[in-house]
């Protein structure tokens, strides 16, 4: 029952209740709270079974009472103070409802949570004698969400296990500990978009007095050495990491078999099981393939690029995601001949506008689109590295069918959830059939309460690195830690490293318009040039700012939007002010440094319903 917080913590025997001392008077109301919270931890930590109920209420009284007789251990908390403390129990569990039920500190939920638990046999596994585990955590998958949370959880003192295995890609790629991300993602793409980038320099060093008369090329060989260097001392540093927190790394593939129970196999087929009390799933994504006749057996998909032993020479890119057009960009600034072909918009998801120029600068900068258009056949002609490959594509809005020669096809359609195969059914924890995605709550709890996910496994969350490690680091503490702080998924920057960058942070315009209605916005914007392309000739009205604010809420900039050289460090600043409420007028206020690119945002002027022209003419 819920009422105040009197009286002495005593040992409560089955079925007796337990109260709180009294908090004494004359602390701060933090300080209360914060007692308040470690003495309600402490309750569910020290009582095999707690349940925080009230006494009028016909659904503890259903779980009380239970038919099934599971629940010997039962300790109440009494209080007179019930609003206080399920104040707190709602910031400790996402949940505003009684009963609150805690099985040998796993949090059931409520009382149709706890009987679907007993239907399923997990309520009788928790409440089982002997309920020691291997392991307080095991998380399955290294990638950066998983090892975050695993190094996150032994710093607080708990046993952890990351269950990592690499499943070869059609091609045979594989690689080392830590990810996507570190492997076949962010880091040898940010690489490789930097080699390119070199090129581009090196056009315009002649305009700023560099001579050279030797022809310069591009070893796509050296590049890619360099590169898997590099990646392979971060795998080394991963591990390293985890030997120092005492974290135990196996290198074998994860699958359930049973509640609490997973079975590990490696590379040579042998099979060990651990069991722990709680698990973090963190297994990521992998690109999709076509469906089609011969792309698995001749396409390559980002998963291969960045190791790949030769120059891809001339290329097809299907798709038009961002890993689409990054790579693409990177193979046009290497000097191959690039060709994307889309099905239909570019960058799905993000604002339309900046993403048709990000398409118009690569069109004018040597990338050929095909829009329109889906492959249906990849035929080999002729081995090689690279060989030649015929691939027919039919249009989306017609018959038409055309053919084209390529020596390498790259797919970048999309990327699947690693979730279907790693025996989740058989704990009952629930995917999306169609992508495979795991819903969770706000503190990334799946529907069975001792399991976990992070990453861009999650329905509806971003897919993104960071997003990963942040809700990584903070579900650790805030199982093992005491902590409430939850990931915090709203105005989260990124950028896209095409060619010309494209950051952004907020709503894009669309998104902006649908949820706050066109008429209540104001969008200023213009274009820039920035002063390192002026001597080199460069285009002049090509870079592009735009900001999206809530009239109606002291212009608050909802969305934030660049399309420039290093938008990335760019967007990184602003994207913190964004947290702090920046508004048009705190821009406006902020002198600029200059010349900078980044000084364009705090001498916006023209909105877009004035219709005034924005092209620039200095610097």
């Amino acid at each position: 029952r819920l009422g105040s917080v009197r009286g002495v913590l005593v040992s409560s025997p089955p079925g007796r209740r337990a109260r709180l001392s009294s908090p004494g008077t004359g602390r701060s109301s933090s300080e209360a709270r914060e007692e308040l919270r470690r003495r309600l931890l402490g309750l569910i930590e020290g009582n095999r079974v707690m349940i925080f109920s009230k006494s009028y209420c016909p659904h503890c009284t259903r779980v009380v009472w239970n038919p099934f007789n599971v629940f010997t251990y039962l300790s109440f908390y009494s209080s007179d103070d019930g609003a206080n403390v399920q104040e707190m129990l709602s910031e400790i569990t996402n949940q505003r409802t009684v009963p609150n039920i805690f099985v040998n500190k796993v949090h059931m939920g409520g009382c149709d949570r706890t009987f679907q638990a007993h239907q399923s046999g997990l309520l009788q596994k928790l409440l089982q004698e002997d309920s020691t585990y291997d392991y307080d955590l095991i998380v399955i998958g290294g990638g950066s969400g998983g090892l975050a949370c695993a190094q996150e959880a032994a710093i607080l003192g708990k046993k952890v296990m990351v269950l990592d295995f690499v499943v070869p890609s059609p091609q045979g790629t594989s690689w080392g500990l830590g990810g996507t991300c570190v492997n076949v993602g962010c880091v040898p793409k940010k690489l490789m978009h930097q080699a390119a980038l070199l090129g581009q320099a090196l056009n315009d060093s002649r305009k700023f007095g560099w001579e050279y008369g030797q022809q310069v090329k591009h070893n796509w060989e050296t590049m890619t050495e360099a590169i898997q260097n590099h990646i392979s001392s971060l795998n080394w540093g991963h591990r390293l990491s985890l030997r120092e927190k005492s974290v135990d790394y196996v290198n074998s593939y994860g699958e359930f078999v049973e509640h609490h129970r997973i079975k590990a196999t490696n590379r040579k087929g042998q099979e060990t099981s651990y069991t722990a009390a709680k698990f973090v799933i963190a297994t990521g994504e992998r690109p999709r393939y076509l469906g089609i006749q011969g792309d698995k057996e001749y396409c390559i998909t980002s998963d291969d690029l960045f190791s790949l032993p030769y120059c891809p020479g001339k290329t097809l890119v299907v798709g038009a995601s961002y890993v689409a057009l990054e790579c693409a960009g990177v193979l046009t600034g290497l000097g191959l001949d690039v060709t994307v072909m889309v099905r239909s918009v570019l960058l799905r998801g993000f604002d339309q506008e900046m993403a048709e120029r990000v398409g118009s600068y690569m069109e004018q900068h040597g990338v050929k689109f095909l829009r329109k258009f889906i492959p249906v056949m990849v035929k080999q002609l002729e081995k090689g590295s690279p060989g030649k490959l015929k691939v027919v594509a039919k249009s989306t809005e017609g018959p038409e069918t055309i053919e084209g020669v390529y020596n390498t096809v790259l797919l970048a359609i999309g990327r699947d959830s690693c979730t279907r195969k790693m025996g989740l059914d058989k704990i009952g924890v629930k995917i999306n059939k169609k992508t495979g995605k795991i819903p969770v709550n706000d503190v990334e709890q799946t529907n069975v309460p001792y399991v976990y996910a992070v990453g861009d496994i999650l329905e509806g969350k971003l897919e993104l690195t960071p997003v990963a490690i942040q809700a990584g680091k903070l579900l650790a503490r805030r199982l093992f830690g005491g902590c409430l702080e939850k990931c915090d998924y709203i105005n989260v920057p990124t950028t896209v490293f095409t060619p010309l960058e494209y950051g952004c942070c907020g709503l894009s315009e669309e998104k902006a318009i649908e949820v706050y209605k066109k008429e209540n916005l104001e969008v200023y914007h213009t274009f820039f040039w920035p002063l390192e392309w002026t001597v080199a000739g460069r285009d002049n009205n090509t870079c592009y700012a735009k900001i999206i604010c809530n009239k109606f809420d002291n212009y608050r900039v909802i969305g934030f939007h660049v399309l420039g050289p290093n938008a990335g460090e760019v967007t990184q600043g602003f994207a913190a002010a964004m947290k702090c409420g920046l508004t048009k007028q705190l821009l406006d206020d902020t002198i600029g440094i200059h010349p900078t690119c980044g000084e364009v945002f705090t001498t916006l002027e023209i909105t877009k319903s004035s219709g005034l022209d924005i092209t620039q003419k200095g610097c």
